[in-house]
């Protein structure tokens, strides 16, 4: 079975063809800037070579048949006819409290995403438009939706809900959600072969440390806690994003800067986190480079993530009542040396023991404790695409 795996952003989509019979990529690829006359249009095969377009795409259906046509292209296509596409399956953001896992879509399915978007307006909306865009162009084919909210779903009440009149949790659906679902979900399975043992019987502290950050407690192969809330706001200092501060803090500001609700949202979405504190770039990258040479602020925001990233560690294995092993993945996670030893400094209590030779490492399975700590530290990359693949076999077939 061929699953093609599609990711739409507001404008952007990534994909993958994947053969499930060896769970093989057979091409890859993205579009930016969906919409515009110079957009961006990336293929890649497995052989190494490359395809990089820059034309016009106003929607993403549009995208979609750019996408389609260059699967079957004599030159760098890796199928013959589109009939070898079995069925498709989307990166939805938001699944609110209807879907505690991954679903074929139909009509109802549809209608309840709609319902969801308003929980998630910049995300959900792109992703409904991959699905109608994809039933259209292959109206025969299956498709399954993939929720980053669903892994979440197994969290207690005492996790989820907010400390407001119950009523707003009733009426409004507002409540922890959390988000990197996917991810989460598939560094603990990975973990857990990595181990040796089954994931039932393991407590895993998962850090998605990327742009957007997250933390989650996966206890018995389930999801307790996690770091993100209501939206992606939440939790960890980010990239451009403030984390968890003080509510009333967004009344004054509204009213010592006369923002609007757009304008506060903007800022604390857009204009915060290690950016807002640096003041250079929401690229660690680049922050650790000014660090190094002597930027104070830059060394702040840096100092900020860690401690974050460390504190609900420390909550978490709190919640757990213990933690068998810490895993680190996404952009920063899994590339980040020196942020992944700043991290565990000081997690010495738990019974951690990081070695600095196997912690010099990027982008591969590698753990980076030392030999019979009590504690496993993993650097795992994650890879969302083959869970949804995975779950697009399964409800396909």
């Amino acid at each position: 079975m061929n699953v093609l795996v599609v990711n739409c952003g507001s404008s952007s989509l990534k994909y993958q063809l994947v053969d499930m019979t060896n769970e093989s990529v057979l091409a890859k690829g993205q579009f930016e800037k969906i919409g515009a006359e110079d957009a961006i249009f990336t293929h890649k095969r497995p052989t190494g070579d490359k395809l990089k377009k820059i034309q016009p795409v106003l929607d993403h259906k549009a995208a979609l048949k750019i996408l389609l046509d260059i699967l079957v292209d004599k030159e760098y296509g890796v199928i013959a006819s589109m009939d070898e596409i079995d069925a498709v399956g989307h990166r939805v953001v938001h699944g609110a409290e209807k879907f505690a896992k991954s679903v074929l879509i139909n009509d109802e399915v549809m209608a309840t995403l709609e319902e969801c978007s308003k929980m998630a307006p910049l995300h959900n909306p792109p992703n409904i438009q991959g699905i109608e865009a994809c039933q259209s162009i292959m109206p025969n084919v299956p498709q399954v939706a993939v929720f980053d909210t669903a892994f979440h779903q197994s969290m207690p009440p005492e996790a989820y809900l907010y400390g407001l009149p119950y009523d707003v949790y009733e009426k409004y659906g507002v409540r922890r959600y959390g988000f990197h679902g996917t991810s989460h979900r598939y560094v603990a399975d990975r973990v857990a072969e990595l181990m040796g043992k089954p994931l039932s019987e393991l407590k895993i502290i998962s850090c998605h440390l990327g742009n957007g950050s997250s933390v989650t407690a996966v206890k018995n192969g389930q999801s307790v806690d996690t770091s993100m809330g209501f939206t992606p706001l939440a939790g960890l200092v980010m990239g451009t994003r403030c984390g968890d501060i003080d509510p009333a803090i967004v009344p004054f500001l509204m009213d010592q800067m006369n923002l609007s609700t757009k304008e506060v949202d903007e800022l604390m979405n857009k204009k915060s986190g290690v950016l807002g504190i640096s003041g250079v770039s929401n690229d660690f990258r680049v922050l650790e480079e000014a660090a190094e040479a002597g930027n104070e602020k830059a060394q702040l925001a840096l100092n900020m993530f860690h401690y974050k990233v460390r504190a609900t560690i420390g909550a978490y294995a709190a919640v757990m009542g213990g933690v068998d092993a810490i895993v680190f993945t996404a952009g920063i996670g899994e590339n980040g040396i020196g942020n992944r030893e700043a991290i565990c400094e000081g997690l010495e209590y738990l019974g951690t023991a990081l070695d600095k030779e196997r912690n010099n490492v990027r982008g591969k399975d590698t753990e980076i404790s030392v030999e019979g700590s009590k504690v496993k530290l993993f650097v795992v990359p994650t890879n969302e695409e083959i869970m949804i693949a995975r779950d697009t076999q399964r409800l396909a077939k």
